[in-house]
């Protein structure tokens, strides 16, 4: 007997596989809203727009397509025409990135104890970046000259990590902020002792909005490195960017992205969020338009009793004190965090596309609740 050829009546029958479902539906409501992340929020229309924009055809992978090489010029009219840009995937990937780039294996950063690198990045600055870092108490997540000489010591003491930078939050994981006269100052102090600054940007834009200055006036200008530049909480569907403001402050930038798995292949779809939102003044609209409804929010809030503001209220989050049982109670009502289990403090976050309705919605909830 002859072997089966393909195509004859002998070539086994082909396995048919059920069709996949093209009938996709809406398995949210759009009209619930949170206060628990500005991260819930979905992506700005704009955004998506510019991602069709930028889909269809080929272009080179790993960044050499032609919306990162714009990208590059966006940023410098930003931060000046030293920039480096580095798209990434994730705010804890820059992060981490930044910090290698910036430390020797040896090396340890001076960070607030409220530091996003410290409680909320799984540990990755030091099992990923191979880091060590050195966290201070701080009054309202703010690090001051003082407290970093808490642990800018011991430069010769192979018994002990050495500090080698410091990581600043603005707008700070708390939700306040420095002024740039604050970051001059410890950019200043931290250079004079021979470290290098790392800035965690996550909520840069609410930062330069709310103090009504642009973003250079406390990162470039002030003496920043390096500059960790988020997206994703002011609008983008995914993908962040390491800044490197200092070119002589780092080294092998490009391999340590790659070597942290934080190259993406498709970079146009990265560069393009970021090229949308800061080209013109998306990230200004979107990010003032969050900072007035938490201002809205922490207003209301301090009409009812019993409910505490913790830090000052300068971005685009508010830090409260309610009975613990009030607090659970809300939360079967409307999305927020738990900040502190121990005492039932709590963080409300407001987006871009949090409304006056959501605001006095939840407000309105409050109110019951304290009553109940």
């Amino acid at each position: 007997m002859e072997p089966a050829h393909p195509g004859s009546e002998r070539t086994a029958p082909v396995a048919h596989t059920p069709a996949l479902r093209t009938d996709a539906k809406r398995r949210h409501d759009p009209a619930v809203r949170g206060f628990a992340s500005d991260n819930y929020a979905g992506a700005h229309p704009e955004i998506l727009a510019a991602l069709a924009l930028a889909n269809g055809g080929h272009q080179a992978a790993y960044g050499e397509d032609a919306y990162t090489e714009h990208l590059q010029r966006v940023v410098r009219s930003h931060f000046g025409g030293l920039a480096q840009t580095y798209p990434v995937f994730n705010g804890t990937g820059a992060n981490v990135v930044a910090l290698q780039a910036l430390t020797d294996r040896w090396g340890a950063v001076i960070a607030a104890d409220s530091a996003h690198i410290h409680v909320d990045e799984c540990g990755a600055p030091e099992r990923v970046g191979g880091l060590k870092l050195l966290t201070v108490p701080t009054e309202h997540g703010k690090l001051t000259p003082e407290l970093i000489d808490r642990e800018a010591h011991g430069w010769d003491d192979e018994h002990r990590a050495m500090p080698q930078v410091v990581s600043l939050t603005q707008s700070t994981e708390l939700g306040t902020l420095y002024t740039p006269d604050e970051i001059r100052a410890l950019c200043d102090h931290a250079h004079e002792r021979g470290m290098t600054v790392h800035l965690d940007g996550a909520r840069l834009a609410n930062a330069a909005a709310a103090l009504d200055v642009p973003m250079r006036a406390f990162t470039n200008v002030a003496g920043v490195d390096v500059l960790s530049l988020g997206g994703t909480k002011n609008g983008m569907l995914f993908g962040e960017a390491v800044v490197v403001l200092n070119p002589d402050a780092v080294r092998a930038m490009k391999h340590l992205r790659k070597l942290s798995m934080q190259l993406p292949s498709k970079m146009r779809f990265v560069s393009v969020q970021l090229e949308a939102l800061l080209a013109g003044d998306l990230w200004l609209r979107s990010a003032r338009h969050a900072n007035t409804m938490a201002e809205r929010l922490a207003a209301g809030v301090r009409s009812v009793e019993g409910v505490d503001i913790l830090h000052p209220v300068q971005a685009n989050a508010v830090f409260a004190r309610l009975p613990r049982e009030v607090g659970e109670r809300l939360q079967k009502r409307y999305r927020f965090y738990f900040w502190n289990e121990s005492t039932g403090d709590v963080r409300w976050m407001c987006a871009f596309d949090t409304s006056p309705d959501d605001v006095d919605g939840f407000l309105a909830a409050l109110r019951e609740e304290m009553t109940a």
